[in-house]
């Protein structure tokens, strides 16, 4: 694709990375037969094609709207088209960046603007997000329907093994599910304690910012990986050999740290390290041997979810069902599990009718295999499946830990 970037842009760090991911683009359009948004809508400035046009456009020098805004606004930044796309275009970063711009320049309604403030000054922090899942949980009968499957209801959290290995991997904690789900990194400690391997999680380390970087704040987004940076490093000098991620949405984030800093000379080195030794638990225990005995899965059949920051993302498709099905579990057939279930981190929030319909078809598909239980590998996706589900929607890890306990 061509490109006329005016020349103070392309003298920028941000100008020079959006100009050739631009001029990888070749638009064939594989793209939009993916992308779960030009699916529901039509429109081509619904899917990847026409915001890559939309995004080219403004930095070449048109003067964005609202329009563009909204379209922008609708991606789900699911990456499904990356995982099609042949000439491997990073489209996620591209509309990171277009999004930047144009939040810069269109000034949004307030009630919007408000919106995403609390969202970005809220969800990152478990010390002010804990408070509101206790107060929910409180009046959770009084709730409408649709606000109550919302709300997770409280659940025993197993303790986590106090023993010390010569092995040692850090846990990243994280903010909602380290208060809505607080069962799933304790599965974890469980889990790889039994394996030989310590979880450390360390004091200072919190979100890993993609709430912000997604929501067009990248400084601040850069504050919190600083932040987690700094509270890892001594852990890292100390020989820990990888940091532990159960939150799929996590995922991509952390192991962009590198680039994400690499044009600061204070943390360029530490933030490649870091994103070196990030791991989805899923590739942790794709490399480890389960024990040979003493396994009881999960009678019933099972309905993975694969979230799109794990299938693509992560490019880590179908080693979760790989491992499920080596610890003797039964896995249900599922229809197009490349698409999303509309949460999308602040997605199923911010543009709520979408989200929903895309809900509607995720859930047609994962419960058409008639299963007892549908797992998934990401906190929003948990959330967002169980506020609809006619059935117990979990965390992968904890279907591991109770049939390994």
């Amino acid at each position: 694709m061509q490109t006329r970037l005016s020349e103070a842009f392309l003298n920028t760090p941000q100008g020079r990375e959006a100009n050739e991911i631009l001029r990888s683009c070749v638009h064939c359009g594989f793209c939009t037969a993916t992308c779960p948004t030009y699916q529901l809508l039509g429109d081509e400035l619904d899917g990847p094609r026409g915001r890559i046009y939309l995004i080219k456009q403004v930095l070449e020098g048109e003067i964005p709207g609202r329009k563009t805004q909204t379209h922008l606004d609708r991606c789900l930044t699911c990456r499904s088209c990356e995982t099609t796309c042949p000439s491997g275009v990073r489209y996620g970063r591209l509309v990171d960046i277009g999004r930047e711009v144009v939040e810069a320049k269109v000034r949004r309604p307030w009630r919007q603007a408000l919106q995403r403030a609390l969202l970005r000054k809220v969800l990152p922090h478990p010390e002010r997000v804990g408070p509101l899942f206790q107060v929910a949980r409180r009046v959770r009968p009084l709730l409408p329907p649709g606000l109550r499957r919302k709300v997770p209801a409280a659940v025993a959290v197993p303790p986590r093994p106090g023993r010390s290995h010569a092995r040692r991997m850090l846990l990243l904690e994280g903010c909602v599910q380290s208060v809505a789900t607080p069962q799933t990194n304790a599965a974890v400690a469980r889990v790889l304690d039994r394996l030989g391997i310590q979880v450390v999680s360390a004091a200072g380390a919190g979100c890993c910012g993609a709430v912000s970087q997604h929501l067009a704040a990248p400084g601040e987004a850069l504050g919190y990986v600083r932040r987690n940076i700094d509270a890892w490093w001594p852990h890292i000098e100390a020989g820990a050999e990888a940091i532990v991620i159960s939150a799929s949405g996590c995922g991509p984030m952390v192991k962009d740290y590198g680039h994400l800093l690499a044009h600061d000379a204070d943390y360029a080195p530490k933030a490649a390290r870091v994103a070196a030794l990030a791991r989805d638990i899923s590739e942790v225990l794709r490399d480890e041997p389960l024990p040979a005995e003493g396994l009881h899965p999960h009678p019933g059949r099972i309905a993975f979810h694969s979230p799109c920051t794990l299938q693509h993302g992560q490019q880590l498709n179908g080693v979760v069902e790989g491992i499920l099905r080596r610890a003797g579990f039964s896995l249900t057939p599922v229809a197009d599990p490349h698409l999303c279930c509309g949460s999308a981190g602040t997605y199923s929030l911010l543009q709520p009718e979408l989200s929903s319909r895309l809900l509607a078809d995720r859930l047609a598909a994962l419960e058409a295999g008639g299963p007892e239980v549908i797992a998934t590998a990401n906190i929003g996706c948990q959330l967002h499946l169980a506020s609809r589900a006619g059935r117990p929607v979990r965390h992968w890890l904890e279907l591991l830990d109770e049939a390994m306990a």
